[in-house]
């Protein structure tokens, strides 16, 4: 089907056939997209619905119909909470015994990271057969340029856009949100407009008078900090930034001056950028009671270590800082780096590198997290030379390739270090 942009008013979003008024007449539906310019918008802003909750209600169908909140124990956090949860006020970032409180009945799932980056990737590559131009923003969030995709697709980006949502859901099992403008900015604020399975739109007839009654918060970029200053001012609303000369609030408050004035008018230069690289790569885990002792922390490092190591051979990514993160019993935060003489893609290194630099924080002080991060990346050729100075090096380095190969045809739990072995109880 191709419908060009003069002649396309609106579609259903179920049968994306072309449709106007309350309900589609082929298959009746009340989903349907229009806007006056619905044929001419091309940004797009894609956000997956409740992610990691969507995942494990589409794995596991008795959870379709219940709260399910995805995070640590009653001393993590929220990761994600799914719509049901949302209604009694769980919210992402939530320490975890507060949205038991909200919410006792809630099912917590502990994160499964690998699945929900191995789903994140199915629906980049989707993406990427729309656009060359796709900007991840995290796992279940992109931007998408769909200028001059008309063409390739037989339909404007509105319906291009329709179509890729249909997917996600037909063929992954899972629910996206679509915002679609004419500005990074205004599809990222599109996209919350309606979730879940939102599409909305906001053109440029329409964009100041949109913005006019929002809060100042809206605006990327304006943290607590900035949004308290302008309240002492008495700026609460993007209106009244309209309404301010560009360079007043310039001599105000900076280059953050001139992008209040650019952005409260609707006016957003940035492109859509599809090199978006990672700049660490990292685990963390919050224990349900605080410990002290390095016996009791090495086993929980050396499994960290090897998510790490999973998730840079996965990115096919080297790495050559290696940080150490710790908080302890009373929130205060510590970070510890080394960088590695030669980059690393092992387990084994990133584990023996982090155990040292825990040695000497281990000294009497109690954790309640910690945490192992890799950073300054490289290609995974240059990693790991055999090592000299450690001889042994080059067998853990050839037991760690057998192991990933034994993990990779049967599972995770197929073979497991010595060290971070839990014993039958």
């Amino acid at each position: 089907m191709s419908i060009s942009a003069a002649s396309l008013a609106g579609f259903c979003r179920d049968c994306l056939t072309p449709a106007s008024g309350a309900r589609c007449r082929a298959c009746g539906s009340p989903r349907i997209a229009s806007h006056p310019e619905l044929g001419s918008l091309a940004i797009a802003h894609v956000d997956c619905d409740a992610f990691y909750a969507s995942i494990e209600k589409r794995d596991d169908p008795d959870l379709a119909d219940l709260p399910v909140i995805i995070g640590g124990r009653k001393r993590g956090v929220v990761s994600t909470a799914c719509y049901i949860a949302r209604i009694h006020g769980v919210r992402s970032a939530m320490p975890m015994f507060k949205a038991l409180e909200l919410c006792p009945e809630a099912v917590v799932i502990r994160p499964n990271m690998e699945k929900y980056v191995a789903v994140g990737q199915q629906i980049r590559t989707l993406m990427q057969e729309l656009t060359p131009l796709v900007e991840p923003i995290s796992i279940d969030e992109a931007f998408l340029d769909l200028s001059g995709t008309e063409r390739l697709h037989g339909a404007v980006p509105a319906l291009t856009i329709a179509r890729f949502a249909r997917r996600v859901e037909q063929e992954i099992g899972i629910t996206i949100s679509v915002g679609l403008s004419f500005n990074k900015f205004l599809a990222k604020l599109a996209s919350d407009l309606d979730k879940p399975r939102g599409f909305s739109v906001i053109g440029r007839a329409e964009a100041q008078t949109f913005l006019a009654d929002k809060p100042v918060s809206m605006i990327w970029g304006v943290g607590k900090a900035l949004e308290a200053k302008l309240a002492e001012q008495g700026i609460k609303t993007i209106g009244q930034l309209q309404r301010m000369e560009e360079s007043d609030l310039a001599r105000r408050y900076g280059v953050m001056g001139l992008r209040l004035a650019r952005l409260a008018r609707a006016d957003d230069r940035r492109t859509v950028e599809p090199r978006h690289e990672a700049k660490s790569i990292g685990a963390e885990t919050t224990f349900d009671h605080d410990r002290a002792d390095l016996a009791s922390l090495r086993p929980i490092l050396r499994r960290l270590a090897e998510k790490v190591s999973a998730r840079l051979k996965r990115a096919e990514l080297a790495a050559s800082n290696v940080t150490l993160k710790l908080k302890s019993a009373d929130f205060k935060l510590r970070t510890r780096s080394r960088q590695l003489a030669d980059p690393t893609r092992l387990a084994d290194r990133i584990f023996r590198t982090a155990e040292q630099m825990l040695a000497h924080e281990t000294d009497g002080t109690t954790y309640r997290l910690i945490g192992v991060q890799v950073s300054d990346f490289s290609d995974p050729q240059l990693a790991d030379p055999d090592d000299l100075v450690d001889p042994a090096a080059a067998k853990r380095a050839k037991a760690e390739e057998a192991i990933d190969k034994v993990r990779g045809k049967f599972g995770k739990a197929a073979v497991e270090h010595g060290l971070t072995f839990r014993k039958p109880e």
